[in-house]
């Protein structure tokens, strides 16, 4: 049982050049493991802008399967070169269907399992549903050299169910891809990136876990939406204090140690896992709150 993890929550602006990105998501990957990091996430869709600001036909055709994927190899080899983690998120194309997705790779470079992404916004400057089928994998915990590893992608990071479901799944700590900043001048929502930490501050309280999050910086134009991504990637502890944390504009590799055996142990004697009482929670199987039995 893996006792301590150094984790690596990497936070950087992006272009509209698959090279560029992909090679700055590497050279990033690289600072992270010289100074020790044995898994490092990158910000969800990190390999283009991101295009769901609009709706266009265009941005369908940066979508592609796993295999023979323009990228999925590289950081293969370059996990298996480090011995780093890599949760990885990408545009899949699977037949007609397309999904925000994640696969794990581990650190010998094996690709673990594809993750698609269970929850999508839709909404002025954020239009997933139109891109994006919803996941139809369920939520993945895969069994890594550093530990058990829980993703769920950006607005699945809102959900408490999420964190839970993964947690019951057996993660040793959880991690959320982002790409979330700005809102269009018409939405009435606040533009809070505290908003964005409390809700997954309280995942961590709520599960006795650490959790790390990271987003892109930068501003953006897609089509005639132009949004500015606020970073404040984060890691918080397992009672929700947040530990590491980067501003608005700084980009790199945040990195802080987890101590997974003093997580465990304070889980334990919190009990909020011994005393969940899920005969009662019918309702959270409805859309209604109305428990209906076949």
């Amino acid at each position: 049982m893996t006792q301590n993890v150094k984790l690596a929550v990497v936070q950087m602006h992006v272009t509209d050049r698959l090279e560029d990105n992909v090679s700055r998501a590497e050279a990033h990957v690289r600072d992270a493991a010289r100074q020790g990091a044995q898994v490092v996430l990158l910000p969800e869709l990190f390999e283009n802008l991101y295009f769901c600001q609009v709706e266009r036909e265009d941005y369908f055709a940066l979508a592609h399967p796993v295999e023979g994927h323009p990228f999925i190899g590289r950081f293969q080899n370059l996990a298996r070169e480090l011995g780093v983690v890599l949760p990885l998120s990408y545009f899949e194309r699977a037949g007609q269907a397309h999904y925000n997705s994640l696969v794990c790779i581990d650190a010998d470079g094996t690709l673990l399992g594809n993750y698609r992404k269970t929850h999508i916004p839709d909404g002025p400057g954020y239009e997933e549903k139109y891109y994006f089928n919803p996941g139809d994998t369920g939520f993945k915990v895969w069994p890594t050299r550093f530990g058990r590893v829980g993703v769920g992608v950006c607005w699945d990071q809102w959900y408490p169910e999420t964190a839970r479901s993964l947690m019951l799944l057996g993660a040793d700590f959880l991690l959320y891809p982002t790409a979330i900043g700005s809102e269009p001048a018409e939405v009435e929502s606040p533009n809070s990136h505290q908003m964005w930490q409390r809700a997954m501050q309280g995942h961590a309280v709520s599960n006795s876990t650490y959790v790390g999050a990271c987003n892109r910086i930068g501003t953006e134009q897609v089509g005639d939406v132009t949004q500015t991504y606020y970073g404040h990637s984060f890691i918080a502890d397992y009672t929700g204090d947040i530990v590491a944390e980067f501003g608005e504009t700084e980009e790199g590799a945040l990195l802080h140690d987890l101590n997974l055996a003093e997580a465990r142990k304070f889980r334990a004697g919190m009990g909020f896992f011994r005393d969940r009482r899920p005969e009662l929670y019918g309702p959270l199987l409805t859309t209604d709150g109305v428990t209906r039995r076949g």
